[in-house]
């Protein structure tokens, strides 16, 4: 029965009064009107019913979208998934991991105009309780990783460091890391967690030139800005950061240039990835090198790497480190060289010395700027060492224990070194 038989049916069983003098003109003209006064209420029934029919029609597609919703949120949670992970519903805050290892970020000295302090003397609840704004940024979690001065960190911290910053990641709901650190060797675990991580999200250094305490302190700016930038869309992809005095520097070229400056770190050769302005950020390179996901190094499972020393060459510099490294048992050997990764005729006969007993050497620059090339004044095929290009000595040093995972070749480690 269509819906105009079902309202019509229900309209014939009304039983319509007549009052008197309503239809004065006989018989057959009351039986017109009142033909015409049944349409009528036929229409307005039909009206109303139609309406009715539409309101419950409404709260049954809502009711079922609803339960679309659920239905389709639970079978992710049930797979494992989070529906934060896959998108940010809206009005949701980006979930960021903040991983604690001390440094001046965290140090506290006596007064506020004091040069001394010590580092790594607050925790991380307290470094995150001075700046309430990061509430509007993201959801902040916090794990006090470490407590040392960066001078004292080492191979074995930055395994622990990579697995755990892997393991975070690996949850679909977290969108970035921040780590905060000492600026004494900051470069070199931000370039280690570029060559280690397996995701694409942001990882963000932050770090202080000045404690806490002291007047004008630079720390709760500078991690502020790398949440922004760890829980940033625009961050995903550009691999381990450093961020500091409003600028974003790329691990792959981050190199400290000040002692006391609070704009201490720089890209000498490739220039900053990018600035932070207005609480965003905002990227005006990327990185064309391999690092992360692209990376061919795996570390999980070790508990140490390969040995690698970094000997310098200056006016009048001997044999005497190279020699005692080698009968240390080193695997490899870094020359931190003058100019274009020279050294002297002493050093350079000592570094063929140990090549040929499988010590690997890669020449590299003491020189802030420009690349350690091949094929210049020394003839690193016939002699078997690498040529760093763009990687200072300390990078080097990390991507040649890495590379030694992997081979002794030093046609493959100049491969490495070409296009990390």
């Amino acid at each position: 029965m269509s819906l105009m038989e079902w309202v019509s049916g229900r309209t014939e069983k009304r039983h319509f009064y007549r009052k008197p003098g309503k239809f004065p003109l006989g018989a057959e003209a009351n039986e017109v009107k009142r033909e015409k006064m049944q349409q009528k209420r036929v229409k307005r029934d039909e009206r109303r019913w139609m309406t009715v029919l539409k309101d419950r029609i409404g709260r049954v597609t809502r009711f079922s979208g609803a339960l679309v919703a659920k239905v389709s949120i639970g079978l992710l949670v049930v797979a494992g998934l989070s529906p934060a992970g896959l998108q940010a519903a809206p009005g949701t805050k980006p979930v960021v991991w903040v991983l604690a290892t001390g440094g001046t970020i965290a140090g506290q000295g006596e007064s506020q105009v004091a040069a001394a302090y010590k580092p790594g003397t607050l925790r991380v609840e307290e470094l995150l309780g001075a700046i309430p704004e990061l509430a509007e940024v993201a959801e902040v979690r916090a794990e006090q990783f470490a407590q040392i001065a960066s001078q004292n960190m080492d191979v074995a911290t930055w395994l622990k460091l990579a697995a755990r910053i892997n393991e975070l990641l690996a949850d679909p709901a977290v969108a970035g890391v921040v780590v905060t650190h000492g600026t004494d060797t900051q470069e070199e675990t931000a370039y280690f967690l570029n060559l280690t991580l397996k995701s694409d999200k942001p990882v963000v250094m932050a770090s202080a030139m000045r404690p806490p305490s002291a007047l004008g302190s630079d720390g709760s700016r500078n991690l502020y800005h790398a949440v922004v930038c760890a829980a940033s869309p625009q961050a995903v992809g550009q691999g381990v950061m450093i961020v500091m005095d409003d600028k974003i520097i790329g691990a792959d070229d981050a190199t400290k240039v000040s002692t006391l400056d609070a704009g201490a770190f720089q890209d000498p050769d490739y220039g900053p990835l990018g600035i932070i302005y207005d609480g965003r950020p905002i990227f005006s390179r990327r990185s064309l090198k391999r690092h992360t996901l692209h990376s061919e190094f795996d570390v999980s499972g070790l508990d140490s790497l390969p040995r690698v020393e970094v000997v310098s060459s200056y006016a009048g510099a001997t044999a005497l480190f190279i020699h005692a490294a080698v009968r240390a048992g080193v695997r490899g050997i870094v020359i931190a060289g003058v100019g274009n990764g020279n050294m002297s005729a002493e050093m350079q006969n000592a570094a063929e010395s140990a090549r040929e007993q499988g010590v690997a050497i890669v020449r590299s620059s003491r020189i802030m700027r420009g690349p350690t090339t091949q094929w210049n004044e020394v003839d690193d095929d016939k002699l078997g060492f690498v040529a760093s290009w763009y990687a200072n000595p300390y990078r080097a040093r990390i991507l040649l224990m890495l590379a030694l995972t992997r081979t002794d070749d030093y046609r493959e480690i100049q491969r490495m070194f070409t296009q990390y």
